[in-house]
């Protein structure tokens, strides 16, 4: 059975041991041996954490005998992003500016997962201080795409996506500042959620860009990124029965986000809307003045804050910072404290706009990423592809950031490739309903 446990969704795992079929500790031994045995582990996972896992088992098995389990999720594991502070153990961010850093606390969210009876496999590679959409990090490690070792995955939650994909973990959590989540999640076939900033407490997350970062799931289905989500906001999970596609409205944003498609996503995106069309979605098609105007805002927005964030760190050890990494958060050293005020308020005026001009739809909808994942070798040797592909990468997904959304990545049927869903800040329950609609629809 425990090879069968890998490529389980998260929830039919916990289905699994509240029917008594599934034992929490060996599911969590089952993992644990395969990140040990896996040749590609150690481009995936920094660290492993198997005493606080196996303790976190046991008491979850212990739970599960007595009929006392704490949620559906509740001995099932989970693998975290080298950003998310684990007490005793090192958390790097993919850095060697960090390395060595062990905090003596929790973050927020690892508390209330392992609270809830979640074992924590350990921490999974990410980029240098979550500053790439790629997923590429010499420093480190460049965790392998799911459908070549020898391409990025996808940043900067690559080893959160990875562990998924290659079955050494049912659930990763990773953070989204410009599209972190749903771009590994769409080059790796998984579903990623980003949550609406300042919902979930970053309390204990090195920070990118505070005013842009948030936390998520990269789960198999829509039901697991829902029920994570429930657990990393400390609320009930959304309730997905009976989720349908009928009478729903869908927006098409033309130009800025569907210029420039690479063929696979260009082909993903029209098989995803085609199918959505006979579940019943009607689809429209719009030009967005609100988006089209934030694209000129990301610059600075990003930058200066980002560069604000760790300038002085990078600048007093930069011979170990990756240089197209260390030349992207330079770039925010060109901008004025006044312009980057400006642009917040000018960005606030979008945002309105944007609500406003979309609020008769149940959900925008775009390719989640223009393209597909370069050769790791291709961007080692031409840094200048590495920063356009950067940008290409992560064009659409930080549209969803800028705007302030919460968005949902699924992956359309065509391999490495995703259809990204965003609705109104805070409403990740209505997403997640219509997400789950649609996984079924693009299933077909």
């Amino acid at each position: 059975m425990s090879d069968t446990w890998r490529t389980q969704s998260a929830a039919d795992l916990g289905r699994g041991i509240e029917t008594g079929a599934i034992c929490p500790v060996a599911l969590t031994e089952c993992f644990l041996d395969a990140i040990d045995a896996h040749p590609l582990s150690p481009r995936i996972y920094a660290r492993t954490m198997r005493r606080q896992a196996e303790d976190t088992a046991m008491a979850a098995r212990r739970r599960a005998r007595m009929g006392l389990r704490r949620g559906p999720l509740d001995g099932v594991p989970v693998s975290w992003k080298d950003l998310f502070d684990t007490a005793g153990v090192a958390t790097e961010a993919g850095s060697a500016l960090l390395q060595g850093r062990v905090p003596a606390q929790n973050a927020t969210v690892v508390d209330r997962l392992t609270g809830a009876g979640l074992p924590p496999l350990g921490k999974t590679h990410m980029t240098e201080l979550a500053y790439s959409g790629l997923g590429l990090n010499p420093v480190t490690q460049s965790p392998p795409c799911i459908h070549d070792p020898d391409r990025v995955s996808g940043g900067s939650s690559s080893g959160a996506a990875t562990s998924v994909a290659w079955g050494l973990a049912p659930l990763g959590m990773g953070s989204d500042t410009g599209g972190s989540v749903r771009v590994p999640s769409a080059w790796n076939d998984l579903v990623g959620l980003k949550t609406t900033a300042g919902r979930i407490p970053l309390t204990g997350v090195v920070p990118l860009a505070a005013r842009f970062d948030t936390i998520g799931p990269l789960a198999r289905t829509v039901e697991d990124a829902a029920l994570a989500f429930a657990l990393l906001d400390n609320s009930p999970a959304p309730d997905l029965r009976g989720a349908s596609l009928s009478g729903a409205r869908m927006l098409i944003l033309d130009t800025v986000g569907t210029e420039d498609l690479r063929e696979a996503p260009a082909k993903g995106f029209e098989q995803a809307v085609s199918r959505l069309a006979k579940a019943g979605v009607q689809i429209d098609h719009a030009t967005s003045p609100a988006v089209a105007g934030t694209m000129d805002l990301a610059g600075v927005l990003f930058g200066a804050q980002c560069y604000g964030t760790w300038g002085a760190q990078l600048e007093a050890q930069a011979d170990k910072v990756f240089a197209p990494v260390l030349e992207r958060f330079r770039g925010g050293k060109a901008f004025s404290g006044a312009a980057y005020v400006a642009a917040w308020h000018r960005l606030e005026t979008l945002r309105a706009q944007y609500l406003a001009s979309t609020a008769g739809y149940d959900a925008v909808i775009l390719p989640t990423s223009p393209c597909t994942p370069p050769l790791i070798q291709d961007l080692l040797d031409d840094h200048a592809y590495f920063a356009s592909e950067n940008l290409l990468t992560l064009r659409n997904t930080r549209i969803g950031n800028l705007m302030g959304l919460c968005a949902l990545t699924l992956p359309t049927g065509i391999p490495m490739t995703g259809l990204m869903m965003m609705t109104a800040p805070g409403h990740e329950a209505r997403l997640l309903r219509l997400g789950a609609a649609a996984e079924a629809a693009l299933a077909r």
